[in-house]
């Protein structure tokens, strides 16, 4: 079998240069005048799934045909989903920065990186995890392992906190706590100072973001199970085997759960007594890595079968699926009746919730895996792939 290269292994391997308009030729951007900002508000996006809950759906409008704004590549790319605050984009890079872009213009407000060294040949481990912000700072994790604390207005570094294996999972906050999860297995909870109040171990990688309702949190990984975790204690209260290992986060509506995993079945939870009370498959099951978008009526969530699936929430059973042309990877959002999504086939689709009709498309040419976040008037999405751009819509 041959061997599999890290992305480390790659970019040393990979002779230096550079290409017009990429981020690492910008200069880095002048702070913010102002001493703050204002906190996030119901039409932003903060986070993977935009909230605890992790339904992936957007409070704000957006244009029936949303048209490019503006886009910035990066050598590496894109994989992490951006969240979108007032008037700024945060975005994490594979190239190891985090960027915060103008909303409007996309101009660089400023960049923050995993490593102090600002010698561009000298590896810096990249970003593939979503970032949380919060009225004061930008959370993120990063694929060494380190969790970075970022002063939204300046971009300068906060704190750090090293688990021992890559974070692939953005972060949640629970009251004044913050949650998240490591490849190393563990599921930790911090003050926001950075300090540790507890860790829970689980069998092996986990690379879910914490979903969080009342006072427990709610993860999956490689060890096939669904956990349930006090949040004031943290001590399991719940293990719901899934018979299959867990890429995606889970979404939750009141005591409802619903995740898709490996084996391509998409569940349907009951967290509070531990029963699977549907379980979905298509005519072709096929892995799902995308977290679900969940409404009042629908799971929504895209496939490796290449299809978009909608499926009844209460019942498990399919609504309709819409075919693209290749695997499906990036986790889907929902505003108002319309639900985008990219797809490895290069492009960016929106469609009918009710129906499933396609009513907007947009070809980026290259395969899109990171998840849409939509929020504050625009849609933000990136491309996991070399010299990848980062395109806002609105």
């Amino acid at each position: 079998m041959s061997k599999k290269f890290t992305r480390r292994e790659t970019l040393a391997a990979m002779s230096a240069g550079a290409a017009a308009f990429l981020t690492d030729g910008f200069a880095a951007g002048a702070s913010s005048t102002e001493s703050t900002l204002a906190g996030p508000t119901e039409s932003s996006w903060v986070s993977f799934r935009n909230g605890p809950a992790q339904r992936g759906i957007a409070k704000t409008v957006l244009a029936a045909k949303p048209e490019l704004k503006w886009e910035v590549v990066s050598r590496d790319g894109w994989l992490a989903t951006c969240a979108i605050v007032g008037d700024h984009v945060y975005a994490p890079a594979l190239q190891g920065y985090l960027h915060c872009f103008d909303r409007s213009t996309g101009a660089e407000q400023w960049r923050y990186r995993t490593i102090e060294s600002t010698d561009e040949k000298k590896f810096a481990p990249g970003f593939k995890a979503a970032p949380l912000v919060t009225a004061e700072a930008v959370y993120v994790g990063d694929e060494d392992g380190i969790l970075h604390a970022v002063d939204r207005v300046s971009g300068n570094g906060l704190w750090k906190y090293a688990t021992d294996a890559e974070i692939a999972g953005g972060v949640a906050v629970y009251q004044d706590k913050l949650l998240l999860a490591s490849h190393d297995a563990f599921l930790y909870c911090l003050s926001k100072a950075g300090e540790e109040k507890w860790k829970f171990e689980t069998n092996d990688r986990i690379n879910c973001s914490p979903g969080i309702a009342d006072h427990f949190t709610f993860v999956s990984g490689c060890d096939e199970h669904l956990r349930v975790i006090d949040l004031n204690s943290g001590e399991e209260v719940r293990d719901v085997a899934m018979e299959s290992y867990l890429i995606a986060s889970p979404a939750i509506v009141d005591e409802m759960l619903y995740v898709g995993s490996e084996a391509g079945v998409v569940s349907g939870v009951n967290w509070k007594t531990g029963e699977i009370k549907w379980r979905y498959e298509s005519d072709r099951p096929m892995p799902y890595h995308a977290s679900a978008s969940v409404t009042n009526e629908l799971v929504l969530v895209g496939s490796h079968d290449k299809k978009f699936h909608a499926i009844d929430r209460h019942t498990g059973e399919g609504r309709w699926a819409f075919s693209t042309k290749a695997r499906i990877e990036c986790s889907a959002a929902v505003v108002d009746d319309r639900v985008f999504f990219g797809s490895r086939d290069g492009n960016i689709y929106g469609l009918s919730v009710a129906e499933g009709s396609e009513v907007w498309k947009f070809n980026a040419g290259k395969s899109i895996t990171a998840g849409i976040s939509i929020g504050e008037g625009c849609m933000v999405v990136g491309e996991d792939d070399h010299n990848g751009k980062l395109r806002c819509f609105a």
